[in-house]
């Protein structure tokens, strides 16, 4: 008998007709002798809408209070979907996080998942009930209710097939799996049948939206094997799972990942000695700003210019520190430039193959787009650019590494 640990977002049970639907997907999945654990998000736009209520009762509301208010999203779609089950003939439960129970740590909106009793789960499932289990939401020690963080219901999912041992943990949502990149700037991406753990981490970093990093983290971690499907249609989905044997026949790019999300900033003149970088990058972090790209050039002056990107709604923030550090350190000036955008090439196959990173360079180069900044990894090579060539950039590199469905491509 297989055991799946399905995850359905909150676009796939938007309404009462599409909470029907997916109770309709799963007892057909349930009837063919499948066991099933079923995690749902809230309807889409109710976490907004809950949000957006708080901050008119209060302007600062208190994390605990935001997390009892937030986790009732999932509370309402998992009783919904147990009675559209119960109406089909199929033999549901729903359970909150607290009731499963999943345990987490007292971190309130960002909470991180320690354990998960299986005992109540594996009775229902040995008496042929589908169990619905709430996504995004657990409980600590005190037992008060804690939240996972946005889009925490796929770590939900990741989870519960870890501990319980699913045979697959496939997340529902609105695309049919996962791109070589956006099919709405590329016509012709194409969905790829298989994609590594690392591959999709790096996806997953860089802009890609299909799912939650901290999900694929779990999954890596654990060796859980994940299908992307879309709850709109039938398909095979992507497949995520480890580099073994069948996928080593792997594309050398799998995808290109891209964010205009991104702002750079570079303190020019800054003296070289000693615990400089600690002195520019120290106050960044403690106020809680990430940074992503960093590059360091050491010039014939015995000085350095160190040059960073952040998110774009950090801009300011970060702009305003390091003037300041600039002051202490008397360092000649300080650039921002929020018109940026980094694109990023990611594939297994750059272990083995040379060559991708001047193919790169020659395809930008023959459009007229100047690199601003170049980071790598084993498997990734990350540019940031001017932000108005980003869709050309993507389209070019996309045809110049062959990524396209060439069915696609005769349709057209």
């Amino acid at each position: 008998m297989t055991l799946l640990v399905q995850k359905y977002g909150g676009t796939s049970v938007a309404s009462i007709e599409r909470i029907k639907a997916v109770a309709e997907k799963v007892a057909a999945s349930s009837k063919v002798g499948n066991q099933l654990v079923v995690v749902l998000s809230a309807m889409s736009g109710v976490t907004n809408k809950l949000l957006g209520w708080a901050h008119q009762v209060q302007a600062e509301p208190s994390a605990r209070e935001m997390d009892v208010l937030l986790s009732t999203g999932e509370q309402t779609t998992i009783a919904l979907l147990a009675m559209a089950l119960e109406e089909l003939g199929c033999p549901a439960r729903s359970y909150t996080g607290g009731q499963v129970k999943v345990l987490t740590d007292g971190a309130h909106t960002k909470a991180r998942i320690i354990d998960i009793e299986q005992k109540n789960i594996r009775k229902d499932l040995d008496n042929g009930k589908v169990v619905i289990v709430a996504g995004f939401q657990g409980v600590n020690e005190a037992g008060e209710i804690t939240t996972l963080g946005r889009g925490g219901s796929d770590t939900t999912a990741v989870a519960l097939a870890a501990v319980l041992n699913a045979d697959e943990c496939q997340i529902f949502t609105d695309v049919d799996g996962v791109y070589t990149t956006d099919p709405r700037v590329v016509e012709n991406a194409k969905r790829l049948d298989n994609v590594t753990f690392e591959e999709m981490l790096e996806m997953s970093s860089l802009g890609a939206k299909v799912l939650q990093i901290r999900s694929v983290e779990f999954a890596n971690k654990y060796n859980v094997p994940l299908r992307v499907l879309s709850s709109f249609e039938e398909g095979p989905g992507t497949f995520i799972g480890s580099e073994d044997a069948s996928m080593m026949e792997m594309p050398l790019i799998s995808g290109i990942a891209f964010t205009s999300d991104e702002a750079k900033l570079s303190i020019l003149g800054v003296p070289d000695i000693p615990g400089m970088a600690y002195q520019v990058f120290g106050p960044i972090s403690a106020a809680g700003i990430e940074v992503d790209v960093i590059v360091q050039n050491v010039g014939n002056d015995q000085t350095n210019d160190i040059t960073f990107t952040v998110q774009r709604k950090d801009t300011a923030k970060a702009s305003k520190i390091l003037q300041a550090i600039a002051k202490e350190i008397k360092a000649e000036e300080v650039q921002v430039d929020d018109k940026v955008a980094k694109l990023s090439l990611v594939g297994v196959g750059m272990r083995s193959h040379a060559g991708i990173a001047s193919r790169m360079f020659e395809t930008l180069a023959n459009e007229s787009i100047n690199i601003q900044l170049i980071t790598t990894s084993e498997i990734k090579i990350s540019i940031v650019i001017e932000e108005k060539y980003l869709e050309l950039a993507v389209r070019a590199l996309h045809d110049a590494f062959e990524l396209g469905d060439t069915e696609t491509n005769s349709k057209a």
